[in-house]
């Protein structure tokens, strides 16, 4: 009976250490990820960006589970695109979205997805000489697009929508650009159908933007210069009734 009662108070021991040693080292633990939390938003907030994702790397990497693993990897994106590394930015969103699909965050994950997209877009050379290269490739704007067109419609209360409203316009003009710098490009290869067919396009999909009195002028002329007399009537009409100061009707 006492043997039994010995190993019962030793069991009963060693069950109250297992307990509340794990306590301990998470409490420490915990400790430890406030302090280099705060000292990276110390280093954010007074623009050290690289000091902060320094930091915030050290964090994920040394405490990958805990209260504050999904607010480091939020920070985590907000730095990589402030820092300019837009693959990380873009690997570690995607990682978000996909292990938090419900997270009361993802309106602004996908927000930085659309800004990420956007930087994408960016040229040295373009902001060093001021040189408009509407010409190149389109597929991140398309992207950055579509990425905030999916928050206004999940999130059309958020507080990042009106913002993406804006950039969503400002980007429907950058692809409207985009298919009639390659119009133009067909108009100097005579190639008059597919100038007239992009310009067509950008009237179909991007109503209501200044654009558009340039894409009526290349149809009148692409269409003159197939002897389309109708086609061209009906765009002069066109351009006429929208831009009745319009240079193209001259």
């Amino acid at each position: 009976m006492k043997f039994r009662l010995i190993l019962a108070c030793v069991a009963a021991v060693t069950i109250s250490a297992c307990s509340s040693s794990p306590e301990d080292v998470d409490t420490s633990r915990v400790s430890d990820v406030e302090a280099g939390y705060a000292r990276a938003q110390s280093a954010m907030q007074s623009g050290n960006f690289n000091m902060a994702l320094q930091t915030m790397q050290a964090l994920s990497t040394q405490y990958p589970f805990g209260p504050l693993t999904n607010q480091i990897q939020l920070d985590l994106i907000y730095l990589y695109y402030k820092t300019g590394d837009i693959d990380k930015a873009w690997t570690t969103i995607d990682r978000f979205t996909r292990l938090n699909p419900n997270h009361q965050s993802i309106d602004y994950a996908l927000y930085m997805r659309g800004l990420t997209n956007e930087r994408a877009l960016e040229n040295f050379f373009q902001e060093l000489v001021g040189i408009d290269r509407a010409d190149r490739d389109a597929t991140k704007a398309r992207e950055a697009f579509d990425d905030y067109a999916e928050l206004v419609r999940r999130f059309p209360d958020s507080k990042y929508a009106a913002d993406a409203r804006q950039r969503m316009l400002g980007l429907k003009s950058r692809l409207a650009r985009h298919e009639l710098a390659v119009a133009q490009y067909y108009m100097k290869r005579e190639a008059y159908l597919a100038a007239a067919n992009r310009s067509k396009y950008v009237l179909e999909n991007f109503g209501g933007l200044p654009e558009t009195e340039y894409a009526l002028g290349i149809m009148i002329e692409a269409y003159n210069s197939l002897n389309l007399s109708e086609l061209a009537a009906d765009a002069r009409a066109t351009l006429q009734q929208n831009f009745p100061q319009s240079a193209y009707l001259k």
